[in-house]
Formats: C-alpha cells, sequence, structure tokens
C-alpha cells in the first residue's frame, strides 16, 4: 500500500517508516499538519496514520477536511492522547481506527493490515453502470459522458440508476413512482415524464452520442442503444 504517515516526532515517523517498508509498502513521512493535510489531498493514499497534536494543523481538523473533500483513504489515529473520550472524538471526526502511544508495532502492522483488507472489500462492492459512453458510479453516485461529469439531484440519480440497472426493459409509470418516489402512481400527476425530461436534458443534450431513453407509448420508457434493442 502507499502509505502517509503525518507524525511530528521524527524519531518516531523514521521507525514507522522502516517498519512498514520493510512489510513491502510505501511510505511518505510528514512532521506538519498542513504539509500532511496538503499530501493527503493531492495525492492517492491507500492509507493515512495521523497524530492528533501535530504543528500547523491538528489531526482532528486534518482529518474532517480530509472527509468533507470526499477522501476516502483509511485513516488511523496513532497519538498519545489514549482517553475515552479521545478516541471518541477522533472515530466521530472520521477516522477508521485509533491506536494509543506506546504501542506494539506488531499491533500497528495488524491493523495497518485489518484496514487495507476493508478497504479491498469496499472497492469489490463498488459498481460501476454504464451504457454506450454514459457511466454512474453508484458508489460515489455521480454521472459522466462522454468523459464529462454531469450533475444530478437526489430524484434524478435514483431514476436514472433504476434505468440502467433495467437497461432494454420498458418501466412503467406506476413501476418508476413506487421505486423511485416510494408512491402509489397517480394519473393526475405528470411528475414521472418531468423528471424523465430534466434527465434527458442532461444526459442527452448537447452530447454527440444517440439518445439513451426512449418513450414507449402507452407503456412507459425504456433505456437502451437503439442500434442494438430489440422489443
Amino acid at each position: 500500500m502507499k502509505i502517509l504517515v503525518v507524525e511530528d516526532e521524527s524519531k518516531v515517523g523514521a521507525f514507522i517508516k522502516r517498519g512498514l517498508e520493510e512489510h513491502h509498502h510505501q511510505v511518505d513521512v510528514h512532521t506538519d499538519g498542513l504539509q500532511g493535510q496538503q499530501a493527503a489531498l493531492e495525492q492517492d493514499y491507500d492509507l493515512i496514520i495521523l497524530d492528533i497534536m501535530l504543528p500547523g494543523i491538528n489531526g482532528l481538523t486534518i482529518c474532517k477536511h480530509l472527509r468533507m473533500r470526499d477522501v476516502t483513504a483509511p485513516v488511523l489515529m496513532l497519538t498519545a492522547l489514549s482517553a475515552t473520550h479521545d478516541i471518541v472524538d477522533g472515530l466521530n471526526a472520521g477516522a477508521d481506527d485509533y491506536l494509543a502511544k506506546p504501542f506494539h508495532f506488531s499491533e500497528l502492522v495488524a491493523r495497518v493490515n485489518a484496514l487495507s483488507r476493508r478497504k479491498n472489500n469496499f472497492k469489490q462492492e463498488k459498481e460501476i453502470l454504464t451504457l454506450a459512453d454514459l457511466r454512474l458510479d453508484t458508489t460515489s453516485k455521480t454521472a459522466s459522458r462522454e468523459g464529462q461529469e454531469i450533475t444530478l439531484t437526489a430524484k434524478e440519480y435514483a431514476l436514472l440508476e433504476l434505468l440502467l440497472k433495467n437497461t432494454g426493459k420498458v418501466l412503467s409509470r406506476a413501476l418508476i413512482a413506487e421505486a423511485v418516489w416510494g408512491l402509489e402512481f397517480d394519473t393526475g400527476t405528470n411528475t414521472i415524464d418531468v423528471y424523465v425530461n430534466y434527465l434527458r436534458n442532461k444526459i442527452e443534450k448537447g452530447f454527440s452520442g444517440e439518445k439513451l431513453i426512449h418513450t414507449v407509448v402507452g407503456m412507459g420508457y425504456v433505456m437502451k442503444v437503439k442500434s442494438t434493442w430489440q422489443p
């Protein structure tokens, strides 16, 4: 794994770096909180080990800021602050684990390995739904087409996910209403049609690719690549 260690005690940082490199990890060490935070934002680390009491900015603030910026790498707090409320504060700030100093290096390695397994299991669960050049990442809840990110509201996302998971299937308005809104379909409202139109404008308008959402008169909507779909 590629690991970032933010530790203001240079001897401790060097000790951790040497030990983890012996276990075949790549390790960067920063002794200043601001520099460590910048490194975490600019590079893609598999694990971040954070001290709490740091110059520049403390580890709790760093962890909160990383989570606000959607940095999902596991964070292990490694600190001399070992009271229960300190551990609670660390976990509430977004940390995944907490190890108090002084520590046995074997326990640090075991926790690093456990966080690695957890991260790998999470990666395996990640699902990307695609149709032609349209992509929907169900983990980050983001959509893109032709490499361009598309901003969706919560209902637009839910509607697009439903359509993509049922590519080639005609979905009735009643089914869409129940799946996306959790409501019985009201024949007197055009909400479904309005949201389908919103979605069409976002994923089709301005793109060179073909239309993907199609109306089946009297039946509902289907998401498909027209050239390959058979009714």
